[in-house]
């Protein structure tokens, strides 16, 4: 289990999109949780009916690795009829430098 800490240690950008519906951001954060996944921040809008979500989550914690919580989510967003895209903060900033 150490090593599978190790392999999640850092933080990574959670983004959902899509029609805003009740329940996404409890469905998201009960993976999160169920995982001992921290959000360390939150913005959250809804533009005439679209919802978007971001957050910073701290995986320091977490009980299994980055791509078995990366498919968990995955999973959800077909429940939810959503995007949701998870990142490692690294690769998210890489993708993203200016």
């Amino acid at each position: 289990m150490a090593q599978e800490r190790q392999e999640t240690s850092g933080r990574a950008i959670l983004t959902v999109l899509g029609s805003d519906r009740a329940g996404i951001v409890a469905a998201v954060t009960a993976v999160l949780a169920r995982h001992d996944a921290n959000i360390l921040d939150i913005s959250q809008t809804i533009l005439q009916g679209v919802f978007t979500m971001t957050m910073l989550v701290d995986l320091g914690a977490v009980d299994v690795d980055f791509d078995t919580l990366q498919g968990e989510l995955a999973a959800l967003q077909g429940e939810l009829g959503v995007q949701i895209t998870f990142q490692r903060e690294e690769v998210f900033r890489f993708m993203y430098r200016l």
